[in-house]
């Protein structure tokens, strides 16, 4: 199994973004006692691009474009890195896509990526207010987190880390964001992005996790985000559910 997906720290550029979807309130932080949701699978296949990919809407040149995926992410420049759904046996992967609709997929062709896999799995329980950890299967971590307001709630359904970004001390929502395939329902663009949603840190924001506060995004302690950011990676699968 290639671990590099999973072990490794980001490998990412210096950025000069804000993160996306923020909100406001009063900070603190504690790491809640574990509460484990359904287990997801131990492994998840993923494909990494080799240039940039044509998205098809079935497995076949003919049946219509679902985007084109650039190889790169746009802030940190890090290989774009695709969860695998289903593949064929006749050279096409079915993958998760970035960006909205949400949770919508494409096919690929299997020669223009590199396979590998990761152990890790993340999955936000809106209901509880919680996020969860999972290596090869088992639960590792539980993370209180604030969550989005009933105005502007963080979506649900199935989605991957597009990319880790360090973000500088000043930054809203230092020091780091998880910046995930998922978009805000509610909102089309946030100061001036595309409503992207991502777990980061409560550094210059606020926010009291076990809260529903945000415009879209879960925010994390200090220590949570950064224990999350020196593991997961880009393609890493995030299930967010209420």
């Amino acid at each position: 199994m290639n671990r590099s997906i999973k072990r490794g720290l980001p490998a990412v550029a210096s950025v000069a973004a804000a993160v996306a979807l923020l909100g406001a309130a009063a900070a603190t932080a504690a790491t809640s006692p574990l509460r484990a949701p359904d287990p997801p699978a131990a492994t998840q296949r993923l494909a990494v691009l080799n240039n940039d990919t044509e998205a098809f809407r079935a497995p076949d040149d003919g049946s219509g474009s679902a985007g084109e995926v650039n190889e790169v992410r746009p802030i940190t420049g890090e290989r774009t890195v695709l969860p695998v759904v289903k593949s064929t046996g006749t050279g096409w992967l079915e993958v998760l896509l970035p960006g909205r609709p949400d949770s919508h997929t494409g096919w690929i062709r299997a020669a223009s990526v590199s396979l590998t896999l990761t152990d890790w799995h993340i999955v936000v329980d809106l209901s509880t207010r919680e996020v969860s950890v999972f290596d090869d299967g088992h639960l590792t971590r539980t993370f209180p987190a604030v969550v989005g307001k009933p105005s502007t709630p963080t979506p649900t359904g199935n989605f991957f880390v597009e990319e880790t970004v360090p973000l500088s001390a000043a930054s809203s929502g230092a020091p780091f964001a998880l910046a995930l395939s998922a978009r805000s329902n509610a909102l089309a663009e946030f100061e001036g992005g595309p409503g992207q949603v991502a777990l980061h840190g409560i550094a210059n924001i606020g926010g009291v996790p076990g809260t529903a506060v945000s415009h879209g995004c879960v925010r994390l302690t200090t220590p949570d985000i950064t224990w999350l950011a020196v593991r997961i990676s880009s393609g890493v699968p995030v299930t967010i559910t209420n």
